[in-house]
């Protein structure tokens, strides 16, 4: 069928839509539905278990941040928690592979927090980047630790806290006989730290520092004559 000769101001028909007319010139365009806009306002909120989640850990941060200058009172509460644990360990008389494998998490945070953040090993033959002081009349530097001391306390205290968790769960209980772990235990804490005593004689350095050193001048002790 041919199409109808369109007039002066009349709208093509939309072939698309069923021979429906189209929009005149100047109309605006079809609007969002109102359950169309509050389906995305829903489903743009964050869930409920989301925020509870994000509240939490901002609460969590917020107590570690205050607790950052009480070093003593920090590592008294860790203490306290690994003294709990032992007992709870003897008096249940078992999980000794969870007590061993929170040992070997210790010591590697242990070494970590004794060493140095640079390996001096690896700038020994390059004469760029700063390095330790190896006299006595060198420039003091601070000695900056591969595992801060917050860093090794936060991690150490989650430590205790989990292998406390694995108590309370049978499927944790391995059995084995714990002399063995305690020999192997030992042996590995005596070897791991005469590899990094040498490590500190060999490259001179003391994982304990107490703060940097001050220099005095000379007192004024002359005296103001007024003119």
């Amino acid at each position: 069928m041919r199409d109808r000769t369109l007039r002066p101001g009349e709208a093509r028909p939309d072939r698309s839509r069923g021979g429906g007319e189209a929009e005149g010139p100047g109309l605006a365009a079809p609007t969002m539905s109102e359950g169309d806009s509050i389906g995305e306002s829903v489903h743009g909120k964050p869930s409920v278990v989301y925020r509870f989640f994000s509240r939490l850990g901002q609460i969590y941060q917020s107590w570690l941040d205050k607790s950052t200058p009480y070093t003593a009172v920090r590592w008294i509460v860790t203490l306290g928690l690994s003294f709990i644990y032992m007992i709870r360990v003897y008096l249940l008389q078992g999980w000794y592979i969870v007590t061993y494998a929170l040992g070997i998490y210790h010591l590697n945070l242990f070494i970590a927090f004794l060493s140095p953040k640079v390996d001096p090993s690896l700038m020994e033959d390059s004469d760029d980047g700063p390095s330790l002081p190896t006299r006595q009349n060198e420039e003091f530097r601070p000695f900056i630790r591969r595992l801060p001391e917050f860093k090794f306390w936060h991690s150490a205290t989650k430590g205790i806290l989990v292998a406390m968790a694995c108590t309370f769960f049978e499927a944790f209980n391995v059995p084995v006989f714990w002399p063995i772990l305690v020999m192997y235990f030992i042996m590995l804490f005596c070897i791991t730290m005469k590899r990094q005593i040498k490590h500190m004689i060999k490259y001179r350095y003391i994982p304990f520092t107490h703060g940097k050193r001050k220099y005095k001048g000379k007192e004024d002790v002359g005296k103001t004559f007024a003119s």
